[in-house]
């Protein structure tokens, strides 16, 4: 059978389309496919949310696929070992007791596999540039997005809107999404000075510990997750250790899903 290049370019274009606009009001809009984005995502779908990530690059997984320095292995501690096992990531006992490796290509690739396979929808290439608010709090209740090439590039082109019952800030040490509501809407955070405060050093320990811990809405309607929580409440950096980033989405999952309910 011959191939014409049409029916290629109608194909992509009209299943692309649907996808979009059955996803453009989700229960979930979640900012970032990093890891603690991704394991949010397969915990709400799995639990019956409508979920869109938006992913301003090509790739998803965030900081998985380097590892640490590229070495392509990652470290997730005891406490988090179940959610691998959850999800079927395999993984191996490191010598000292509660560390475990995991590869990190195979855990980008796992996470954004099991995400899918739950019913969660992934937009790559896409930034967000503001956020949707309604009511006299101003409640976040959407995202305003664009293709990242276009802000990128610098092109005049308008944005469009995609709405949400609740948005998540899974964008890493930006925190991306709590810094237009801190900023544009000149609104007070739920952080220990009102405002994004910035990651501290590397300490591992408490930070692993803290990661879950602030987890959580920092806003009417947006939750903080996984490096974006640590960034705005101003507590240390782990490094490649993921098993913090793995339990603050199953956290924030956990939340959304009663209020959903």
């Amino acid at each position: 059978m011959g191939l014409d290049e049409l029916i290629v370019t109608r194909a992509i274009i009209e299943t692309y389309t649907e996808k979009f606009l059955e996803y453009s009001d989700s229960d979930v809009a979640i900012v970032g496919a990093g890891p603690a984005g991704l394991t949010c995502a397969y915990y709400l779908a799995k639990g019956g949310a409508k979920v869109s990530i938006y992913e301003r690059r090509l790739s998803i997984g965030g900081g998985i696929w380097g590892g640490g320095v590229m070495f392509s292995e990652v470290v997730v501690q005891e406490d988090a070992k179940r959610i691998l096992d959850d999800l079927g990531i395999r993984h191996k006992p490191y010598r000292e007791e509660g560390y475990y490796t995991v590869d990190s290509v195979e855990l980008a690739c796992s996470l954004g596999l099991r995400s899918l396979e739950a019913g969660a929808k992934i937009f790559n290439s896409i930034t967000v540039v503001d956020v949707k608010v309604e009511g006299k709090d101003e409640k976040v209740c959407g995202l305003v997005i664009n293709w990242s090439p276009v802000e990128m590039t610098g092109l005049h082109v308008d944005p469009i809107t995609v709405g949400a019952k609740f948005v998540i800030d899974g964008t890493g040490h930006d925190a991306t999404v709590a810094r237009i509501v801190q900023d544009k809407l000149n609104k007070r955070l739920n952080t220990p000075t009102g405002k994004v405060i910035g990651e501290r050093s590397m300490w591992a320990d408490p930070a692993e510990q803290e990661v879950p811990r602030k987890t959580g809405e920092v806003y009417p309607g947006l939750y903080l997750i996984g490096m974006a929580a640590t960034a705005a409440h101003g507590t240390h950096r782990m490094g490649p250790i993921f098993g913090g980033m793995l339990l603050s989405g199953e956290k924030a999952a956990k939340e959304i899903l009663a209020k959903l309910k």
